[in-house]
């Protein structure tokens, strides 16, 4: 007699077996097709964190810029650059959808790797590397802020000995300073010209001739000697050369009314002469001046850090947005730079008061180096294009960058509307002609997108 619990055995046996396959080649296609995990990385993600480590750093170099002598607006660009790219290369390893921008970036030949079969905590792996980097950068920072580097440092550093066992923290710091020592030694061979961190090279002779540059006035005090006369011949990070994103010719010097020169000369006479508070206020929320702000290429990065705080970032696109945004606004000043000189164009201030009024004075102060183009239209540019490929065309947000100055917030609809206003608001402060402000946006466009197309992730 069968029996009837053992009867279907063979039935659902076979049944049992081919779920089990089934169940198998899932898994199998899962594994096969999923991003590559190493043993380093089997502890921890560098998405699995916030951002705060990257966002309270670069907060702290925004002061660091504002309150050290010589952050001019190329200085600092090139320190946001060093400092994402740090940030960047420190806890990629923790990222297996993305890879190393060595032999992306010009001369980045070798990076530090993490020890294989070993945990890493990356909050601690980026506290070091950010802290190592920023006392590189800024050596020559204040006691004051030289101790805000040690707090800083000192808070993450007892915040997360406590979330793990020290081995893994210290193998963290050590790798973290690795990373950031390996940056900085490819950072001192940048310069084009052994003046290149010299502001005002006594060595620099600007030529002359009608239309050219000349020192111009200020508002409190007398005119400045060219600055950074040769930025333009520094390494870029991603530009094959200072050239790559060229622009056109500047309009051809006249003084005659009926000629480009002279119509946009007049634009900007008129228009600073019949000040709207509106227009007026554009132009002082966007001055962005040296030793009061940060400088123009740090107000792209606060408002960077806005953003990130605004979508509540995980520290692997704080990472990437750090690094792209310091890079473009780099090569925008690198390459800006190298036009200006090129060019060697002469300042509405100029021309203004002698073919106008021999009495006006800007609304702002003119930096003491050539017109062509406007450097806050090109790194404006520049961030925007970058910021539009990671968050999108119609992201709106507020900036809040100069609450703490008594400034009103404003309210963009697109990173694109940003950039339009900041550039614009040169020729509302009596700075550019229309010209430099169109091309440099146009400029700092094509910079924007020689980063964009930069392999961040993994191809397939």
């Amino acid at each position: 007699m069968t029996n009837p619990f053992t009867r279907h055995t063979g039935p659902v046996l076979r049944h049992n077996i081919n779920l089990l396959t089934l169940l198998l080649l899932v898994i199998m296609l899962v594994v096969l097709t999923s991003p590559l995990r190493t043993s380093a990385q089997a502890e921890t993600l560098t998405a699995d964190y916030d951002a705060e480590v990257a966002t309270a750093w670069f907060d702290l170099q925004l002061k660091l810029v504002r309150e050290t002598g010589g952050f001019t607006p190329p200085v600092a660009a090139r320190a946001f650059a060093y400092t994402g790219v740090t940030l960047y290369e420190a806890v990629v390893p923790g990222m297996p959808e993305y890879q190393s921008m060595v032999g992306q970036l010009n001369d980045l030949q070798v990076v530090p790797q993490p020890e294989t079969n070993a945990a890493y905590h990356w909050p601690s792996v980026a506290n070091s590397a950010l802290d190592s980097i920023t006392r590189a950068l800024f050596p020559t920072a204040t006691e004051e802020n030289q101790a805000a580097i040690d707090t800083l440092n000192r808070a993450f550093g007892q915040q997360f000995l406590a979330e793990m066992d020290t081995s893994t923290y210290e193998r963290s710091v050590t790798y973290g300073r690795a990373v950031a020592n390996a940056i900085f030694d490819w950072s001192v061979s940048d310069g084009g010209h052994e003046g290149y961190l010299t502001n005002f090279p006594a060595d620099y002779v600007p030529p002359v001739g009608d239309g050219l540059w000349i020192p111009t006035p200020r508002l409190n005090g007398d005119p400045q000697p060219a600055l950074q006369p040769y930025w333009g011949e520094n390494r870029t990070f991603v530009l094959a050369a200072s050239d790559q994103c060229a622009i056109t010719e500047p309009l051809a010097y006249s003084t005659e009314v009926d000629s480009n020169f002279y119509i946009e000369a007049l634009e900007v006479y008129k228009v600073t002469t019949n000040l709207s508070s509106e227009k007026a206020e554009i132009a002082e929320f966007w001055a962005d001046d040296p030793g009061q702000t940060a400088t123009p290429p740090g107000h792209s990065i606060s408002v960077t850090t806005q953003v990130l705080r605004q979508e509540a970032a995980r520290l692997d696109l704080a990472a990437e947005a750090y690094a792209r945004i310091g890079i473009a606004v780099a090569d925008a000043f690198i390459g800006c730079w190298s036009n200006k000189y090129v060019h060697n164009l002469l300042r509405p201030v100029t021309y203004i008061q002698e073919v106008f009024d021999a009495e006006w004075m800007p609304l702002l102060n003119t930096p003491p180096f050539p017109e062509y183009p406007s450097g806050h239209s090109v790194q404006s540019g520049a961030t925007a294009a970058v910021l539009t490929t990671l968050f999108g065309e119609n992201y709106a947000f507020t900036d809040h960058t100069h609450d703490d100055r008594g400034f009103t917030p404003r309210n963009f609809s697109s990173f694109a509307e940003m950039a339009e206003e900041a550039a614009m608001s040169r020729l509302y402060g009596g700075i550019h002609y229309r010209a430099a402000i169109v091309d440099g946006i146009a400029q700092g466009e094509c910079i924007g997108e020689q980063v964009n197309a930069l392999t961040f992730k993994r191809t397939a």
